[in-house]
């Protein structure tokens, strides 16, 4: 069970796997989000472009600019 109350359906448009990390793409409703992951768990996940998913946002700080 995940603690974060951030949980957004989600659907992977790309994964790019690096030599330890990989960029996860996400679609959540028409928004484009995309995570930084280690590779291992990208690859325990079998993460591939049109898998379902959860993007979970777990953020210490939020910071907002006003032009």
């Amino acid at each position: 069970m995940l603690s974060a109350r951030n949980q957004l359906p989600a659907t992977v448009k790309a994964v790019t796997l690096g030599t330890v990390m990989a960029e996860v793409v996400m679609d959540v409703a028409g928004v484009e989000v995309v995570a930084a992951i280690t590779r291992g768990s990208a690859e325990a996940l079998s993460l591939r472009p049109g898998d379902a998913v959860k993007a979970v946002i777990k953020a210490t700080e939020v910071l907002v600019d006003k032009p």
